[in-house]
């Protein structure tokens, strides 16, 4: 079998009875088998605790601990009580902890935020290192999966920060919102905590000890990394825009480094040998300090995915100037703009001709355009004079004469020379010259180099196409509705690339018609 068609299976199993919560089943596996811890947000009753006792199955012989944190609670009830025969016969302070969270596989700390600064310290050591400090010994703790819940955000000022921020995966766990999954909800009489994995898909010890050692030598492509390093920039933008600083998205050097080993758990568990643009949307679990940001997560990470999954990946930021700088220096050099200038005529009102002064008695400012263009193929019995608020002022006989811009106008039995005013104008004319022989070798060398870069971007795009697209949208992990944002990304490089092509033909010929 397999190993993503077990982890298929197992999903499968563990999602079985339970009614709009195949993510959060799925995110605290991933976390469990990544070595990562789960943080869920949300109101009493939504099946928090039911996520953790469904996790437990998901492995062979898992032993698990659950406890629900009050302001009074002690060590004692998290780690175990003080031996009393090792502190009478060998006087060594230390905990029977066989029961209790150091001798559990899968631990459900609910309400986690009301925990004594003494359990936070001993938490904090069994999720950096997997240790607990018992007494003059350290004990190593075979902790596979811990979920931590609470209807609330740490409270500020008291010093949670540590320990929320080594809760990599976050997830805001709300009521059923469908009607039909929530009448078959209320209806059912399945017994959800009852096993409900078959024996053939839960993992053992031995598989998960070897999947750790291969999931340390899954690559990390290119994309991957220009993806990361894209969404990191546009944090730090989306935090300089925040007035409240208790707004901004908090994501340091360490987060970053468990992202990259969640990544590759997704990737392996998918029966790949390296991390794709897919597994990327799973850091939208992983970026967010509270659920208002959720949503500009999610768009930040889909935006720089559509946009420059693999567009980075396949140099195309580069091959874009390169190919400008290329297309100024031909054009600089063949190409000769010289600038002159001439009278025009400017439309006033987009209807008018406006009259240059020159002290006739006649009154009128405008003529209209259209009769100034009849004028200039035949003679006009009467032409039409307006003044500056364009009403009719003057009725007069006009002929056209050879002078540009000028008309004959009959006033008082008297003729007399009108001028229309005009404007100076740019006008461009384009010289070509032929480049020195040195100079187009020089770009004849550069176009093949380009072009064959060219290609093999192409080749690399359709031969090498990635697994995720080969596969389609069948993640384990990821809704396939997110597939299209990457799909839509590999296509449109291939379209750039194939107009990068024809950029460069271009410019070859621009230089090669230059005689």
């Amino acid at each position: 079998m397999h190993r993503s068609e077990k982890v298929k299976g197992l999903l499968e199993d563990l999602c079985r009875g339970l009614y709009e919560r195949d993510e959060v089943v799925k995110l605290a596996l991933l976390a469990a088998l990544s070595g990562e811890s789960l943080f869920l947000l949300g109101p009493p009753g939504v099946g928090k605790s039911m996520v953790a006792r469904r996790l437990k199955f998901a492995f062979k012989e898992a032993r698990s601990f659950e406890y629900l944190m009050t302001r009074f609670s002690t060590p004692e009830e998290v780690f175990g009580p003080i031996s009393i025969q090792k502190l009478k016969q060998e006087d060594k302070y230390e905990r029977k902890t066989e029961r209790y969270m150091p001798g559990a596989n899968i631990v459900f700390l609910d309400e986690i935020w009301k925990a004594s600064s003494s359990i936070q310290n001993a938490l904090l050591t069994i999720i950096n290192e997997k240790v607990y400090r018992n007494g003059e010994q350290e004990i190593d703790v075979d902790l596979k999966g811990l979920i931590t819940a609470s209807n609330e955000l740490p409270p500020e000022g008291e010093n949670f920060g540590p320990l929320y921020d080594r809760l990599l995966l976050r997830y805001h766990l709300g009521e059923i919102q469908g009607k039909r999954p929530f009448l078959e909800m209320i209806t059912s009489t399945e017994e959800v905590y009852d096993d409900p994995v078959r024996e053939e898909f839960k993992i053992s010890n031995q598989e998960i000890e070897e999947w750790h050692k291969l999931i340390d030598q899954v690559r990390v492509e290119d994309e991957v990394l220009s993806v990361i390093q894209i969404v990191r920039e546009k944090l730090l933008e989306y935090n300089q825009k925040q007035e409240d600083p208790a707004k901004h998205i908090k994501v340091f050097d360490r987060r970053w480094k468990k992202v990259i080993r969640l990544l590759r758990t997704s990737a392996f568990l998918n029966d790949r040998d390296k991390v794709d643009l897919m597994d990327c949307f799973l850091m939208s679990h992983a970026l967010w300090n509270q659920p208002s940001q959720v949503e500009d997560v999610q768009e930040i990470l889909a935006e720089t995915i559509r946009k420059h999954g693999y567009s980075l990946a396949l140099a195309l930021p580069m091959l874009r100037r390169e190919l400008h700088d290329f297309q100024r220096e031909v054009d600089e050099e063949v190409r000769l703009r010289i600038t002159n200038t001439e009278e025009v005529l400017r439309p006033v009102e987009e209807e008018y001709y406006e009259i240059q002064k020159n002290g006739e008695a006649f009154a009128g400012k405008y003529l209209q355009v259209k009769d100034y263009n009849r004028l200039q193929q035949s003679d006009l019995p009467v032409l039409n004079l307006y003044d500056e608020d364009f009403k009719l002022v003057s009725r007069l006989a006009a002929e056209s004469t050879e002078a540009q811009f000028q008309l004959r106008i009959k006033h008082n039995s008297q003729f007399h020379q009108l001028k229309l005013k005009t404007y100076q104008k740019e006008k461009h004319e384009y010289h070509y010259k032929a480049p020195h022989p040195l100079v187009r070798k020089f770009w004849d060398e550069r176009y093949d180099k380009m072009e064959t870069f060219l290609k093999q971007q192409l080749d690399r795009l359709e031969k090498e196409k990635p697994k995720e697209l080969l596969l389609g949208p069948s993640h384990l992990f990821i809704d396939e509705s997110l597939f299209p944002i990457v799909e839509a990304n590999h296509q449109e490089v291939k379209e750039e690339l194939e107009s990068l092509q024809l950029k460069l033909e271009k410019t070859r010929h621009q230089y090669e018609r230059v005689n």
